[in-house]
């Protein structure tokens, strides 16, 4: 697998995250905890979600242990969980900077006990699930916010080509 692919579908991944979160921060502050009886209930809860997950990830990729998952209340404002997202972001950035092709096809051991136990995937496919990931749960954020009366973007990958 080749590293620039990856690399390109994370800058799409991080394109598109913000193309959306600007949707957020364009609704009311409420908005951010309001139940939404869809998904994981509320946008504060899709986004830990997201932002605990791909950090999980990553950190598998690493051979290093996956940390803790991210609590819900840690990120009480839509500004509290951005700034984690941010810096989560930079720093996914500079690992992918350093990867190579060679690395993409590592085979990655890891325990899942929920989900039966022992899985063996290459770096690419977690990276690759990372991005696809996002964009389910960027769609249930957009079908949230729509619900709940707030604007909504496309976040389709064709636009974000067609932006470069």
């Amino acid at each position: 697998m080749n590293a620039d692919i990856i690399r390109s579908l994370f800058e799409y991944n991080a394109w598109s995250h913000r193309l959306v979160w600007d949707c957020v921060m364009q609704a009311e502050e409420s908005i951010w905890t309001r139940s939404s009886g869809y998904s994981l209930d509320t946008l504060q809860a899709q986004y830990v979600h997201v932002l605990s997950v791909d950090q999980r990830w990553f950190a598998r990729v690493q051979n290093l242990e996956p940390p803790a998952r991210l609590e819900v209340q840690a990120y009480p404002t839509r500004t509290s969980l951005w700034s984690a997202w941010e810096a989560t972001e930079q720093v996914h950035r500079a690992d992918l900077a350093q990867v190579t092709d060679a690395d993409m096809t590592r085979i990655i051991e890891y325990d899942l006990p929920h989900r039966g136990g022992l899985k063996r995937n290459t770096a690419w496919e977690i990276l690759a699930h990372v991005v696809n990931h996002g964009t389910d749960h960027r769609a249930q954020i957009l079908a949230t916010l729509h619900m709940l009366g707030a604007p909504t973007t496309e976040q389709d990958m064709m636009f974000y080509w067609w932006s470069r």
